[in-house]
């Protein structure tokens, strides 16, 4: 068996920054001339003279007559000044043709070009016009109404400067200055290059140990975000020759080369060998003390970029964005906005390794007393969506062992701007409550959710740090769910859910449990260890039932603990566990069997001071909607009515 080797040199992250611009270019690339009509986005690669005068003539700014001011002064209601009009109607457009002269008039329209000897435009509204003459009721000032030539952009001006983006307001001035082509930084061309056998396209049927390549349609679009050219050149199995061809390809056609996977030492990992020995100089940094990102690669050719990027999902956009953004800004000739910082405190305690510099993506919320509380996403490096639904990133210092529960940090938002959420639940996820939040979000309620289990839910709740707890805590004394764990302090309100049946689930045909029932089930399981079981999240309130099912024993796969009750099923399903305890409408949609154990109580707990806000009152009405409550029917789920025939809110 081939021996897996270590990184050369594991260095800290701003060492393995400085080598690496040191070894590339970070000059613009240069710049070409486009139509104004593919300018959008386009950064300005020299600064824009106007050529013309903006307005380029003396224009009226609305509709009226064109005077010399000086033959209105002394007007009044009762002693309207006279003039004579000159026959002449200007509309834009029309170039005038009489002059003004004292004791005259002519009538212009809006945006029509003033005549010679008129310095004034009276409204129409405070004139009346007789027998070829015009009766003017107010005086008007020299100027008054009129926009003179060059009053808005005057020709020789700077009115756009290198380095700018160019948006539709930009567009929209170069059009008016009468440019038809504009110079602009040449665009930043990035190869982007997927590798590894487990690797298909979105769209082919998912097979067995293969993933789709998630990480090629990340990182095209956030190139694109950046102003950048992507080029896709798809998916390189592990195989020497066909990578070194398709590197070679990328190396002469682009500025900028990243691939995803191989980048760490194992037999398998292709990419650092292939660059190691293609790419000259080479290799400056593998292996950098950070976590997320410790396997990245950074090379370069001639001057040029080459990026190997861990090929987990939030390792390669983290370190896609820390390592490889700044370097297409600035070879594009833009500027990356700096990150904004928002004040918060850690909601949970979190543990690191010293010795390496660790970002903790979280998720931001808002507490009673309006400071924000950073809950860290915690899904790995593997997880496709938690970069997405991360609002920011907080640093972990290499010489700092934890993060403790309540102390302040500095959170980097990954955008520019944090949108509040109208309404934050924290909790147990459960289909029916995807159902809820979906149709919150279609009345225009921005929502957001953290699914960390009912204990954790009700710390949230109690904490003050959500609008909604999803909770299914089972009282083994008492037998009741949820509301024996609420005490008085708390100050929480029990909001009646939905009831929903859970049970055992395995795959149709298993002999071992087919006619049986869920308690015989367990039984059995106790009784051999060929039988693998797919466990729950401690903390969940499945969790709590399964303990109390197996009675202190730990059967093999125990723990295994997904989160959800799709991923429970996803284990049986794919027979990586052979049984797992999952409520029934998600078992019966993989197909799999299902045992009923017990019906359970899936309830929700509101902060009494968070009660009365519009977004929980809208969540409240949902509870009571005939067409949600026949769509959570559908889902397995019956809501509980109320026992008093009252509004939670009331």
């Amino acid at each position: 068996m081939e021996r897996q080797e270590q990184f050369l040199e594991v260095i800290p992250r701003h060492v393995a920054q400085q080598r690496f611009h040191q070894a590339v270019d970070l000059d613009p690339l240069g710049e070409e001339e486009v139509p104004l009509e593919a300018a959008l986005g386009r950064v300005l690669s020299r600064d824009v003279e106007a050529p013309v005068d903006v307005p380029s003539f003396d224009r009226s700014n609305f509709d009226g007559f064109a005077v010399r001011a000086e033959d209105t002064f002394g007007a009044a209601e009762h002693q309207p000044k006279r003039l004579k009009l000159t026959g002449e109607v200007i509309t834009p457009g029309l170039r005038p043709r009489h002059v003004v002269r004292p004791g005259q008039a002519s009538s212009i329209a809006t945006g029509g070009m003033m005549p010679r000897g008129a310095d004034a435009v009276v409204m129409v509204e405070h004139t009346e016009v007789e027998q070829g003459h015009l009766l003017v009721f107010r005086p008007v000032a020299a100027g008054a109404g009129v926009s003179f030539a060059g009053t808005d952009i005057g020709r020789g001006e700077v009115i756009l400067r290198r380095g700018q983006e160019l948006t539709s307001r930009e567009t929209g001035v170069l059009a008016a200055v009468g440019l038809r082509h504009v110079w602009v930084q040449r665009r930043v061309r990035v190869a982007i290059i997927s590798t590894g056998d487990e690797l298909i396209q979105p769209g082919e049927p998912m097979q067995p140990a293969l993933v789709y390549d998630s990480n090629a349609r990340i990182l095209a679009d956030a190139v694109r975000e950046l102003g950048a050219e992507p080029v896709p050149l798809g998916v390189v199995r592990d195989d020497e020759q066909q990578l070194r061809r398709v590197l070679a390809q990328a190396l002469e056609e682009t500025d900028v080369v990243v691939l995803s996977g191989g980048t760490s030492k194992g037999a398998g990992d292709l990419c650092y060998r292939v660059v190691e020995q293609m790419v000259r100089p080479g290799i400056v940094a593998h292996g950098v003390a950070l976590k997320p990102g410790k396997p990245i690669c950074l090379a370069a050719h001639g001057r040029k970029p080459v990026v190997i990027l861990p090929g987990f999902p939030t390792s390669a956009v983290f370190t896609f964005h820390e390592f490889v953004a700044p370097i297409i800004a600035r070879l594009g000739g833009r500027a990356l906005d700096p990150r904004s910082t928002v004040p918060a405190h850690m909601a949970v305690k979190v543990n690191s390794v010293v010795g390496r510099t660790e970002y903790v993506l979280v998720s931001l919320f808002r507490d009673d007393a309006g400071r924000w509380v950073a809950w860290p996403m915690g899904a790995g490096s593997g997880s496709v969506t938690t970069f997405s639904r991360a609002d920011g990133f907080v640093t972990i210092d290499r010489h700092q062992e934890l993060l403790d529960a309540g102390e302040a940090v500095e959170v980097q938002l990954l955008g520019q701007h944090l949108r509040l959420a109208d309404l934050v639940t924290i909790g147990s996820h459960c289909v029916g409550l995807d159902l809820l939040l979906s149709r919150l979000q279609q009345q225009g309620v921005q929502t957001k959710s953290l699914w960390v289990g009912s204990t954790a839910g009700l710390r949230a709740a109690r904490a003050g740090q959500c609008d909604v707890a999803g909770v299914h805590l089972l009282d083994p004394e008492s037998g009741q769910y949820n509301a024996p764990f609420i005490q008085e302090q708390d100050e929480l309100v029990l909001v009646p859910g939905y009831t929903r049946v859970q049970g055992v689930v395995f795959r149709p045909g298993d002999a071992r449990f087919v006619g049986t029932s869920a308690q015989e089930v367990i039984r059995r399981v106790l009784q051999r260890d060929d039988v693998v079981m797919v466990n729950r999240n401690q903390g969940s309130g499945t969790r709590v039932l399964i303990d109390q099912l197996l009675q202190g024993a730990r059967p093999p796969g125990y723990a295994v603990q997904p989160k959800s009750h799709n991923a429970v099923v996803a284990a049986v399903a794919q027979g990586r566990a052979d049984w797992g305890v999952a409520i029934e409408h998600v078992a019966q949609a993989a197909g799999l069997q299902f045992l009923p154990l017990q019906e359970e109580h899936y309830d929700f707990l509101i902060p009494r001071r968070r009660l009365r806000r519009p977004a929980v009152q809208q969540f409240l009405k949902l509870l009571e909607d005939p067409q949600v409550i026949e769509q959570l029917a559908r889902r397995g789920l019956r809501v509980k009515p109320r026992s008093d025939g009252s509004h939670p809110g009331d």
